[in-house]
């Protein structure tokens, strides 16, 4: 199924921790822009979104998370690399448990190079560095 031409829902996960929150870098090579989103995926036919969270960080951070309090829900039509694209996305909190803490995790992903950091709140707040989707920004207090 192509992605980009298909409404997809999405569940994304906002976890902080001293003042940071674990997002995943991205580029657009055709915006030339660098930016950042939040861990998660997409969620299957007949599957609940708190379970396909759970699933997408243990397929690609190898970690089980408690999924907490739903926070919202957005529609994002937005471009990538020259595509256009729909998503209705989903917001959980969570929390990561104290073993499974890193300061860094590898992303196993179609893309290997990739991975989940800690960036402070505050570059996103002064606007020094951009997370999408843009809703997330009524998430980083």
């Amino acid at each position: 199924m192509d992605k980009f031409k298909i409404i997809r829902p999405v569940v994304l996960g906002i976890v902080k921790k001293d003042n940071k929150i674990l997002v995943s870098e991205g580029y657009d090579k055709v915006k030339d822009e660098v930016f950042y989103r939040c861990l998660g995926g997409g969620i299957e036919f007949l599957e609940d979104s708190k379970e396909a969270l759970k699933r997408e960080f243990k397929e690609e951070l190898d970690i089980d998370i408690n999924v907490g309090k739903f926070l919202g829900i957005t529609e994002n039509i937005f471009t990538f690399n020259g595509k256009n694209a729909h998503e209705l996305v989903l917001f959980y909190e969570i929390d990561i448990n104290d073993k499974d803490y890193k300061e860094k995790y590898h992303i196993i992903d179609e893309d290997s190079g990739s991975y989940a950091i800690w960036v402070d709140i505050d570059k996103f707040k002064n606007k020094e560095l951009k997370i999408y989707p843009n809703k997330m920004y009524e998430f980083l207090n």
